[in-house]
């Protein structure tokens, strides 16, 4: 299978498309066509990792059966997750499920991609290249995932940067008490799209570039941007539908919802490779905060960035800038100029706008709609009071979007929210949620403590140990400092 950059001018095979992470021209890699599921073979398919097995055969025509197998048995561990298949599926009621993803070592759902990620690139290394340099913009948990992933794997070194004020109080601590020899950290005075923009000026710099080979290392991403990141999660859209069929909650051919709170446009860019592929899914529905250009897109068909950054209680969802549209406008449009174009004009302009037809075929597909904090709160109330089942302040966003797209459409098709992060992630607002903001000046890692007081819900031994661990990357930079960040971590490891 060959991948393409959007923006053209560049094919590769999946192992390029991985170590590159991006295209030379900016672009991001896509597969030139998406296979089809044999659904007969898929239904034979016992576990979550045999169905990734399956998954990643189909996209990774390069790697051998021996260098997939490999990759999974190494990324899901017995121990790795704390549930039985990487992922688990609650029912809620007779029509509604909830798909947890944040059962792995940060607790949140970008570890099922990032657990995987590391071992795909050391196997698609040239053994020319002697490290691999990756570097992340984080708006909360990918930062976390990514150095886990990465921690101590051989022949890489991994940078973080994530908005020094625009994380959760665990998530900034879960980071900045990293360990491992070949990881580094540091806050961006700015928002993520500062970090982001910063990142990807890093990777297009030729003089950058140049400067990092020289020093015997390749840039790369742990970012959605690499579709080494993507793929993994197109499998647990694929798993689900698998895991309803034989729990008889569906019949074959019956086709789901999927709510999805959005920020990077990565994960829900998954469900759409999956429906793609032929899963029978009826609607993806885009759950955005009040940071709501996504959502507005795919209503308006313009995407406009020229709004006010909020600052919100989902952070990991405060992106004004999400890459992986550029992917789907690709997938829909199948025209490197028009992609380019809606790049062009978004860079100079601040806002792109999509013909009708394309905005129609989106629209086919997707449903978006976005929560204020507020009512984002309600959510988390109103779903622990229903169904006595905790969620955190990004997949409320998930829930609060769902009420309003079946109060507006009263489709009741049988819908899968999916569950990105464990709750005591963001235990204070959850906590004020609960409990009308009576814990407003209480400390947030106090809080972790009290909301398992009130709910009794487990809390994860990882954050439990939190509070006890060395701060090990206090740096807190300007954006335009960020590469001297880089070269000064590296130049002597």
């Amino acid at each position: 299978m060959e991948f393409v950059s959007t923006r053209g001018d560049q094919k590769v095979l999946s192992k390029e498309a991985i170590y590159l992470g991006i295209a030379n021209n900016g672009g991001l890699f896509t597969p030139v066509s998406i296979p089809k599921i044999d659904f007969e073979h898929l239904k034979e398919l016992n576990s979550y990792k045999e169905v990734a097995r399956y998954i990643f055969s189909l996209y990774l025509t390069d790697f051998s059966k021996e260098e997939i197998d490999d990759c999974i048995e190494k990324a899901y561990a017995t121990g790795k997750f704390d549930t039985k298949d990487v992922v688990e599926l609650k029912k809620l009621d007779s029509s509604l499920f909830a798909l947890e993803l944040w059962h792995g070592p940060t607790y949140a759902f970008k570890d099922v991609a990032l657990q995987v990620l590391p071992h795909l690139l050391i196997r698609s290394m040239p053994d020319s290249y002697k490290k691999a340099l990756i570097l992340v913009a984080t708006s909360g948990d990918t930062g976390k995932a990514a150095l886990e992933g990465f921690r101590d794997v051989e022949k890489t070194k991994i940078v973080v940067f994530y908005p020094s004020e625009g994380v959760s109080d665990v998530q900034k601590r879960q980071m900045t008490t990293q360990e491992g020899k070949n990881t580094y950290v540091a806050g961006i005075i700015g928002n993520f799209d500062d970090a982001q923009s910063g990142v990807k000026e890093i990777f297009t710099n030729p003089r950058y570039v140049e400067t990092i080979n020289k020093m015997g290392y390749f840039f790369t991403s742990a970012n959605s941007i690499n579709f080494g990141r993507l793929l993994p999660q197109i499998v647990y859209y694929i798993w689900s539908y698998l895991e309803l069929l034989r729990n008889g909650f569906i019949k074959e051919s019956e086709k789901l919802n999927f709510v999805v709170p959005t920020g990077n446009f990565g994960n829900i860019l998954a469900g759409y490779f999956a429906k793609r592929m032929g899963l029978p899914i009826n609607r993806l529905i885009v759950a955005s905060n009040i940071n709501s250009v996504v959502s507005d897109f795919i209503k308006t068909g313009i995407y406009d960035r020229r709004r006010e950054f909020y600052k919100t209680i989902s952070p990991s969802m405060d992106i004004l800038v999400a890459s992986n549209l550029e992917r789907l406008l690709y997938l829909v449009t199948g025209n490197f100029e028009m992609v380019k174009k809606y790049m062009l004009d978004l860079r100079e302009n601040g806002y792109f706008k999509v013909e009708n037809d394309v905005l129609k075929s989106i629209q086919s597909d997707f449903w978006g709609d976005f929560s204020t904090d507020i009512e984002t709160k309600k959510a988390i109330k109103r779903v622990y009071k229903e169904f006595s089942y905790l969620i955190d302040t990004h997949s409320a966003v998930g829930f609060d979007v769902y009420r309003k797209y079946h109060d507006k459409t009263s489709d009741v098709t049988k819908t899968v929210i999916l569950q990105t992060a464990n709750p005591y992630k963001f235990a204070k607002d959850v906590l004020n949620a609960l409990f009308d903001d009576e814990y407003n000046n209480i400390d947030p890692f106090e809080a972790v403590e009290v909301l398992y007081q009130k709910t009794k819900v487990d809390i994860p031994d990882g954050i439990k140990r939190l509070l006890s661990k060395a701060v090990l990357h206090p740096d807190v930079i300007e954006k335009d400092k960020m590469f001297d960040f880089i070269l000064e971590k590296i130049k002597d490891n």
